[in-house]
Parts: structure tokens; C-alpha cells; sequence
């Protein structure tokens, strides 16, 4: 148990140190062998890269797709074409809430948290200029619009973080619509209402819009297609995945396909993007597999049969110890699909069992493991808190303590709502 602790805080400390967990997790995992009596060569050779390997098998063509399919939506200037539009429909005026909207809807639409980002920075900045509205929220209302709701709750959307727990719990990209849509209710109206008291409070002290110091972004010189025809890659990944239930990997290529038709006269960017997409997405599964792998050796260690007996042994609904496990191990690694996949990894079987020994759903499982993933995922350092930073030019000093209200803070006691609902048997 105290192996599997320091390896944990290991893990923790280096990567908030802003070392990569590719080579950090082997390190822990290591520290977790050692303590518990495993051989270290063996652990991590056969042990760690089994679990390694085996969720990049699983989960490669996803993170690759997904990748493509978000860079040809941001080179061919679909994705700003489609936020471009809802900011002209709600107004310049409600900039927090044009920006919210315009990265949420990019990323339900299956768009990359990361593309997300780059996409939705030039036009934030732009409209909280004309609002005359801080930049430090800017960070915050990206990530409320990109790293919460979207992410994890509403049913079917096709990012990772919703589709990792299908495997575990034998369920589709729609479990739990009732939690979690609660639970998505919670997140975006809780966190846009706090963004508007902070826009106030910020106005009244006198901190009101800046010009960055160094503003690197520049106009595309691409030509936006009409949202019309932008929207429809967006809505063929949804569809194809939630309404035919084609398999992710079959409506992620419809995606794709469909992009490329639609912006033929730009093909050759094609290559370019689709190149950029699939390097990207290495480094993203083999961020995730990392821990997996790290996971993998904790599941092998005799102490983990102590610490799964201590997450069992939580009084109440096991929801709840699903809900620790998933939470404490993403904040851990600073990754919702690297925490998620540790904590199913290792205790995803045992709780599929419970669901079919007590009558809990599955689907209630899958929700609250999506939804918690989402949750201290975003402390310090997060891999796409870092990013948000570096590319609007601000601190953790800045805006962190924005993002961990709506991104941390909020998203936890979504959790709450989807649990007592679950406990009362609307799923």
C-alpha cells in the first residue's frame, strides 16, 4: 500500500514538474515493483508494456482519427467557420457565452481538445477585445467549453474520455443520458455563471481588456467555408455514432471522408494536415498508455488486492469508490483518459461484477467513470492546461484559480448530482 502511494506521489511530483509521463510512469511503475516484491525487469518488460501495448492496441485508430479528423476541420477553416457563426447568433456582447458555445460545440462534434484550443483563440480574443473583457477568463472559458461537459457527460459525444468506459461496462456512447445531462447541466450553467461574476468582479477592480504583448496569431489565409456545409462533418460523426451505431472508428472516417469532399479545391492540404493529425496522436496515446502501463504494475503488486478491498470498502453506493478511484488517479496524471484507464484498468472488472450482483447499471458505471475522469484531471499539470496557457500567453498566476473553479471544482460535484440520481434510479 505505501509502494503504491509513493510511486502515486512520485508520478504526481514529476509531472507537475512538467516531466513527460512517457518516461516518468516507467519510473514509478518501478518504484511500485520494487516495494512490492515484483522482479523490476520483468514488471516493466512484461507487466508494464503489457498493459502499454495492449490499450494502444485497443484504442490507437480512435486517437488517430480523432486527431485527423480534428486538424482538417482547423486547416480547411471549417472549425472557424463554425465558430464564427454561433458568436454572430448570440452577439459580441455575451463574448463569454460565444466562447463557451463555440468550443463546446467543436468538441462534441468529435474535435480534438487541443484543436479546440488553437481554433477558438483567435476569435475569443477578438470578441473579449469588443466586450472589453479581461483575458485572464479567457483560459477559463475555453476549458468550461472544452474540458468538462462536452468531454465527459452529455451522451454520445465522441471524445475518449466517453468512449474508454464501453469496454468495462458493455455499454454505448449514450449511457446514462438523465445523469448526464444533470451532470452536464451542473458543469456549463454552474461554470458560465461563475465566469459572469468574475467578468464583473474583474471590470469593477479596473481589469478590462489588454493587448497581449507578443500576439502570434494571425488571419488564416484560407478561405472559411459556409457554416452550412462546416457543421456537417460535425453532425456525421455524431449521427453515424449514436444514431446508426456505427463503431467510432467507421464515423470518424465518414468524418474525415466528408471534409475532404467538401473542401476538394484545398486538397493539397490534405496530406499536410492528416501528417500533423497522426503525429500529434502518437504522442496523446502514448501519454495515455503510459499510465495505463503504470496501472497495469500497481494491479499486479499484492498490495493492490489492500488498496481494492479499501475503495470497496467505502461506505454507501460503490459509485462513490468508483468516483475516488477515477478522480484521484487522473488527478495523479494529470490526464482524464490516463486516469481513467488505470482505474478500469484495474478495477473496471470488479465493478462491472457489482453492477451485475446488486442490479446497479452498467450504464450508471460508465457515467460516473466518464464524468470523474473530468474532474482533478485539470490541476496544475494537466497536458492541455499547460497548452491553454502557452498559447493565450498567460500564467497559472493569471488564471489558473478561473480554470480550477470551473474545470476542478464544478465538474466534482457534477459527480454528486449523476450519483444521487443513480441512487434513486434515474439513469
Amino acid at each position: 500500500m505505501l509502494g503504491i502511494l509513493l510511486g502515486l506521489v512520485v508520478l504526481m511530483a514529476l509531472a507537475y514538474l512538467g516531466w513527460s509521463i512517457i518516461w516518468i510512469a516507467p519510473i514509478a511503475a518501478g518504484v511500485v515493483a520494487l516495494t512490492g516484491g515484483l522482479d523490476l525487469l520483468n514488471a516493466y518488460t512484461d507487466t508494464y508494456m503489457g498493459g502499454f501495448v495492449s490499450f494502444a492496441k485497443d484504442w490507437f485508430p480512435v486517437f488517430m482519427l480523432g486527431a485527423v479528423f480534428g486538424k482538417l476541420m482547423e486547416d480547411t477553416g471549417m472549425a472557424r467557420s463554425v465558430a464564427v457563426a454561433l458568436t454572430k447568433v448570440i452577439g459580441t456582447k455575451r463574448a463569454i457565452l460565444g466562447v463557451l458555445a463555440s468550443a463546446a460545440v467543436l468538441t462534441y462534434g468529435g474535435v480534438s481538445l487541443f484543436v479546440v484550443v488553437f481554433a477558438v483563440y483567435p476569435l475569443a480574443l477578438s470578441l473579449f477585445r469588443e466586450a472589453n473583457i479581461s483575458r485572464k477568463l479567457i483560459p477559463a472559458t475555453v476549458a468550461l467549453g472544452s474540458f468538462t461537459f462536452t468531454m465527459t457527460a452529455i451522451p454520445g459525444t465522441p471524445q475518449i474520455q466517453n468512449l474508454i468506459p464501453m469496454e468495462y461496462f458493455k455499454t454505448t456512447p449514450t449511457a446514462a443520458p438523465i445523469m448526464g445531462i444533470a451532470g452536464a447541466l451542473v458543469m456549463a450553467v454552474g461554470g458560465y455563471f461563475y465566469l459572469r461574476w468574475r467578468e464583473k468582479q474583474l471590470t469593477e477592480k479596473g481589469e478590462v481588456f489588454t493587448e497581449p504583448k507578443d500576439n502570434k496569431i494571425t488571419e488564416d489565409e484560407v478561405k472559411a467555408p459556409p457554416f452550412i456545409l462546416s457543421i456537417l462533418p460535425l453532425l456525421t460523426v455524431l449521427l453515424t455514432l449514436n444514431l446508426l451505431k456505427w463503431d467510432v472508428v467507421i464515423a470518424l472516417i465518414s468524418g474525415i471522408i466528408l471534409i475532404m469532399l467538401l473542401n476538394i479545391t484545398k486538397f493539397k492540404r490534405f496530406v499536410p494536415s492528416i501528417n500533423s493529425g497522426a503525429s500529434g496522436s502518437v504522442i496523446a496515446i502514448i501519454n495515455t498508455s503510459a499510465a495505463v502501463g503504470f496501472g497495469t504494475v500497481v494491479k499486479a503488486v499484492p498490495g493492490f488486492q489492500k488498496l481494492t478491498e479499501l475503495l470497496m470498502g467505502v461506505k454507501g453506493n460503490p459509485l462513490i469508490s468508483e468516483s475516488i478511484a477515477v478522480n484521484v488517479l487522473a488527478g495523479a496524471t494529470g490526464s482524464a483518459s490516463g486516469g481513467m484507464g488505470i482505474a478500469l484498468e484495474a478495477l473496471g472488472s470488479k465493478y462491472y461484477e457489482i453492477a451485475m450482483d446488486t442490479g446497479i447499471s452498467p450504464e450508471a458505471f460508465h457515467r460516473v467513470a466518464s464524468i470523474s475522469s473530468g474532474g482533478l484531471d485539470a490541476l496544475p499539470h494537466n497536458g492541455a492546461v499547460l497548452t491553454l496557457l502557452a498559447i493565450t500567453g498567460l500564467t497559472h498566476k493569471d488564471s489558473y484559480k478561473d480554470i480550477f473553479v470551473v474545470a476542478v471544482l464544478i465538474p466534482v460535484l457534477s459527480v454528486v448530482v449523476a450519483i444521487i440520481l443513480a441512487s434513486i434510479g434515474l439513469i
